[in-house]
């Protein structure tokens, strides 16, 4: 895979740095595990939602952690199986996972649901009001020199 070099656009831009580091390791990281299975679908314009494969783990062998721009979704499979089952063919995945999820500002994580084997994890963008655009009113006109002073009086 091919380096390339964010130098010449870091210099001429502000703000961006996170941006420029998620790009940077993208390419830098070994390939990404592909357990489990995911889905990422938009639902509305600012409604999202994550569905993960996860066949055979009860709700209390899953962990979901929010932080500031990071979701991680982490499966930990309880080592007690059924010792008088003798498995003749292992076909389901059955290993733990931890997998990451990068986020964009002001990205919410709303809820979970377990059900039939899919991990569907819903998000919402929720952008601040005073992050959102405002409009503007032009005024008549009338500059600093054309409001009257007022004048003090005299003691």
């Amino acid at each position: 895979m091919r380096q390339i070099d964010f130098t010449p656009y870091r210099r001429s831009t502000i703000g961006f740095d996170r941006l420029f580091d998620m790009l940077e390791q993208g390419t830098r990281s070994a390939p990404a595990e592909n357990y489990p299975p995911f889905n990422l679908e938009r639902v509305a314009e600012d409604r999202y939602r994550i569905t993960l494969a996860v066949a055979g783990f009860r709700p209390d062998e899953l962990d979901i952690t929010a932080q500031q721009n990071l979701l991680v979704v982490a499966g930990k499979k309880s080592e007690a199986q059924d010792n008088a089952a003798q498995m003749l063919h292992l076909g389901i995945a059955n290993r733990s996972f931890e997998r990451r999820f990068e986020l964009a500002d002001f990205i919410r994580v709303v809820d979970a649901d377990l059900k039939d084997g899919l991990l569907v994890i819903s998000l919402v963008r929720e952008v601040p009001e005073a992050m959102k655009p405002k409009k503007v009113a032009i005024g008549s006109g009338s500059t600093v020199e054309d409001v009257p002073a007022i004048e003090a009086k005299a003691a």
